[in-house]
């Protein structure tokens, strides 16, 4: 279960290996027309084998496309028309008279509707959508992106900003067209109607991502003036609610584009300057209630699960220390070593002191477990801190427009993870902040309904590299579409061999719990909705509560999961009624990108799953 970099080569060769075998299915649509009424099946058939050959050869351009590069898709404007003849001609003969007739017929009408559909919106991406964004692109392509070896020229990115978030509306409100439409009934449809779900949700998640990060970079370099930022390595392999334990923090001081990487701290320096604010929810949730009694010192400063309680709770502590003394915190940047191991990725390896090579497939795991394995405690932090310090340091130096291309992308996709999350205390700027999403928080939206589960580990251990997760979702009624069953289950993957054997710095010092995930768990309903009929299969576990902390309804539970063993929650999901999305989770970080999160097909006709 190592994370796989996201390159996009990998991307590449994913889409291309399933053109759309799609019309092979209206095929069976047309044989069952055919016996209906002769001479038009012959005929419709006919016209669907040529909608088949258009609409697959301008998906195929289209994911080609959609995996390039920044430069190839400045240059993209020359293929667009290509692609656009292609859905143009797909289009008008699915909408022709003959077409339009079937589409009234019954047993098949509903699928032919659905190819219209799909040919309509398709072409509405190629015709409206894309073309604005490549025209972004091909204006940064021509825009001079690096200013000097450290430094990011904002002009362009400002500039490029508000278009960038207008071709992302449009392309966005597309693809739910499509998503939207009726699940064809016909198997070979189905499997195309989906293929092609899977392929224009992709494109839309990156270009979503890329729209966000650019609304929030001229902010977070500085534009106009000189702002300090903790940042504050955390591991996910001790869990707390929004990533895991602070091991170390560091400086970011950005200033007119330029970005400074302060020394980076272990938390040891940090611990003789007392605890951060905290609320008194907070304080009965994990430090009364227990088992593990929370101390809010640095180490602890990742329990809340929203981003801007551990800002307040990091500036108290900040204030008090010498060096924070003298300089005001502008806000805070939490990352994980995911999040250093794809800007390692882009940016090339880091070598440690040691001579050990950190790359884009190995940080995470290097970071997350074989370090506690291979070197002693008291070194762990400082580590964490020199590779933290290195990859930040080459984000934004020798940019250009293919770096920026996929940083962008990258940072928008680890932001909706959690692995990269920031908090400004400039209400205006914050506002810009988590607007794109980059600010984690409990469930806020009613329109992207999410459900919040948070983890916080209570065995003081590195137990979260083999706590593996999976999520499964469904909707359950399509008539108003605002109800869904989740499955989340919680796994312990450590043998009983690995917790006899491992360090017991990762095994847990107490040796009555050696290799138990000890999980505190809170559930968030989704704002504007409800979660009911919470239970528990497997695994000691305590009885869901109810509680309400720092003014949101949540449910409380604790279990134990020994080596090998499981635990999954089941509950049913309401979302509000203005609900324009599909239910997502919303969930503290793993040490890889695979969520775990898999939507299945809805228990009724209609929808796409996600």
């Amino acid at each position: 279960m190592h994370a796989q970099p996201h390159s996009h080569h990998h991307h590449h060769h994913h889409r291309r290996r399933r053109i759309w075998p799609w019309v092979v299915g209206v095929l069976t649509v047309l044989v069952l027309a055919l016996v209906a009424c002769g001479v038009v099946g012959l005929q419709l058939f006919r016209q669907a084998k040529q909608v088949q050959a258009h609409e697959s050869k301008a998906i195929s351009m289209l994911s080609q496309l959609a995996s390039a590069d920044a430069d190839k898709l400045a240059t993209a404007g020359d293929t667009l028309p290509q692609i656009a003849q292609e859905t143009k001609q797909a289009k008008d003969i699915a909408h022709g008279g003959l077409w339009n007739f079937a589409a009234k017929m019954p047993f098949v009408g509903d699928d032919i509707a659905t190819v219209q559909g799909m040919t309509s919106t398709v072409d509405g991406i190629v015709d409206e959508s894309l073309p604005q964004f490549v025209d972004v692109m091909k204006t940064l392509s021509e825009a001079q992106i690096a200013n000097g070896d450290d430094g990011v020229n904002l002009q362009p990115i400002i500039a490029a900003s508000e278009p960038l978030a207008k071709a992302n509306d449009s392309f966005q409100q597309q693809v739910r067209s499509y998503d939207e439409l009726k699940e064809p009934s016909i198997g070979m449809i189905r499997t195309a109607y989906d293929d092609g779900a899977t392929k224009l949700n992709a494109l839309a998640d990156r270009v979503d991502a890329l729209s966000n990060t650019f609304r929030i970079l001229p902010t977070l370099l500085g534009d106009g003036q000189s702002r300090t930022y903790a940042v504050m390595a955390m591991t996910p392999s001790e869990m707390r609610s929004s990533g895991g334990l602070i091991g170390s923090v560091g400086e970011l001081t950005t200033e007119n584009g330029t970005v400074h990487i302060g020394d980076f701290r272990p938390n040891g320096d940090y611990l003789s300057y007392g605890i951060g604010d905290h609320s008194q929810d907070m304080d009965r949730v994990f430090t009364k209630e227990g088992p593990l009694h929370m101390s809010f010192d640095i180490r602890d400063l990742a329990v809340f699960p929203n981003t801007a309680d551990s800002a307040v709770a990091m500036r108290s502590i900040w204030d008090r220390t010498p060096w924070g003394k003298e300089q005001p915190l502008a806000g805070i940047v939490m990352v994980d070593p995911l999040f250093l191991q794809q800007l390692i990725a882009i940016n090339g390896n880091v070598t440690l002191p040691d001579g050990t090579v950190l790359t884009g497939d190995n940080t995470a795991e290097f970071l997350m477990n074989t370090v506690y394995q291979q070197y002693p405690e008291n070194e762990t932090d400082a580590l964490f801190g020199v590779v933290a310090s290195k990859a930040m340091a080459s984000m934004f130096s020798h940019m250009s427009i293919g770096k920026l291309y996929r940083t962008g992308a990258m940072m928008g996709t680890m932001a909706k993870g959690r692995h990269f999350t920031m908090y400004a205390f400039d209400k205006q700027v914050e506002q810009g902040i988590e607007a794109a999403g980059f600010t984690g928080q409990t469930p806020s939206s009613e329109t992207d309904p999410s459900v919040g589960i948070y983890l916080t580990e209570q065995n003081p251990s590195k137990m979260g590299w083999y706590i593996k997760r999976e999520a499964k979702i469904q909707r359950v009624n399509c008539d108003d579409g605002d109800l869904y069953h989740v499955e989340f289950t919680v796994r312990n993957t450590m043998t009983e061999d690995e917790a006899k054997t491992l360090p017991m710095y990762i095994t847990g010092n107490n040796r009555a719990n050696t290799g138990k995930a000890m999980e505190k768990v809170l559930f968030y309903a989704p704002k504007g909705g409800s979660i009911s009929n919470l239970m528990q299969l497997g695994g000691p576990v305590d009885a869901a509560k109810e509680t309400t902390i720092d003014g949101a309804k949540a449910y409380q539970t604790y279990a134990q999961i020994n080596p090998g063993q499981l635990v999954t929650y089941t509950f049913d999901v309401r979302v509000s009624p203005k609900a324009a999305a599909p239910l997502t989770i919303d969930q503290t970080p793993m040490g890889w990108a695979d969520d775990g999160v898999t939507y299945l097909a809805p228990k009724c006709g209609t929808g796409v799953s996600r």
